[in-house]
Order: C-alpha cells, then sequence, then structure tokens
C-alpha cells in the first residue's frame, strides 16, 4: 500500500466510514438543509438528516436518531424505505474519504421538522423533486435525481474509476 493510501488512520487494513442519509418526502417534494459552519460542503444543499454511524448503533438506529437529532421527528424503524447503497472513495485519499453511505427515505414520521442543528445548516426547506436547488452535494444529487426518475440502484458507486469499475449505480429496483 502506498504511503498517499494510508494516512495513518486506517489502522493494518482498508476501513471505510458509514454514513446514513434520510431524505423527508411528501407530495412529490423532500425536504432539504443548507450545509453551513461544517467545513463540508457548505453552502451547498443536502439530504434533511444525515450523519455517521456510531459505535455499536445499526445504520437504522442511525438513521432514526439522526432525525430526532437534526429534525426534531421521530421516525419508526419500520418506516424507513432503503433506498441505495452507496460506496465512494477518494482513491489514493486520506481513510476519512472511504466511505459507504446508506440513504434512506421516509413518508411517514411524528412532529414537524424543525431545523435543530442551527451550527451546521443555515436553512431547511421542502423543494419539489423537479425544481432542486443549486447547490446540491453531488453524491447526494445523484440518488436525488435517481429517486425523482423512479430509478434508484441497490447499489452506487462514486468516485472509482479502472477497468471494471462503475461510476455510476448498479443493479435495479424490483
Amino acid at each position: 500500500m502506498s504511503a498517499a493510501w494510508d494516512d495513518g488512520t486506517a489502522g493494518h487494513r482498508f476501513r471505510v466510514v458509514p454514513a446514513v442519509y434520510l431524505l423527508l418526502r411528501r407530495e412529490g417534494q423532500v425536504l432539504l438543509q443548507l450545509r453551513s459552519g461544517t467545513g463540508f460542503m457548505d453552502g451547498y444543499w443536502a439530504a434533511g438528516a444525515a450523519g455517521h454511524v456510531e459505535e455499536g448503533e445499526s445504520v437504522l438506529e442511525a438513521a432514526v436518531r439522526e432525525a430526532r437529532e437534526e429534525l426534531g421527528v421521530t421516525v419508526a424503524p419500520a418506516d424507513l424505505e432503503a433506498l441505495t447503497v452507496m460506496h465512494r472513495g477518494l482513491p489514493g485519499g486520506p481513510a476519512l474519504e472511504q466511505r459507504v453511505d446508506f440513504f434512506f427515505a421516509a413518508s411517514r414520521w411524528q412532529g414537524d421538522p424543525v431545523l435543530q442543528e442551527r451550527d451546521k445548516a443555515a436553512d431547511l426547506r421542502w423543494f419539489p423533486f423537479v425544481h432542486l436547488p443549486e447547490p446540491v452535494v453531488p453524491h447526494e444529487l445523484v440518488v436525488l435525481r435517481a429517486l425523482h426518475d423512479g430509478a434508484v440502484p441497490r447499489v452506487t458507486v462514486r468516485g472509482f474509476d479502472g477497468p471494471g469499475r462503475a461510476a455510476g449505480g448498479v443493479g435495479s429496483r424490483p
């Protein structure tokens, strides 16, 4: 393994950082937040709730927790619709940029979504899928467009190139 690949944070094996994204939907609209003050994609619109999976936590528990922490709503695990798993990476980049993202949608929840973390987001709004704001975090935009088109692949791959490596999604939804 090259020194450029291993920045010391991955230990002796390749590791990926798991994260969850929750897209709340209603009547052809999706709830997005405007990132601010995070140091990552500030000024871009993003999923209403998203974050890293914590140690000892399932991706379902993480999605439910992020909805509560970021939006103040309660989503039952049974109401989470699995959309896609995105494997994305920055070949040659630091371990922190090697990701597995679990995208979920929900159209049922309890409470009214309200921006809870004003130190991480400047705005929270509903947008029609046909008129998404600009800019949207690029890897999230891929999923939002696929969701609008009704063709979200089971697995999406971003940031890899070379023989046998897909730049987009693979698989199909039933």
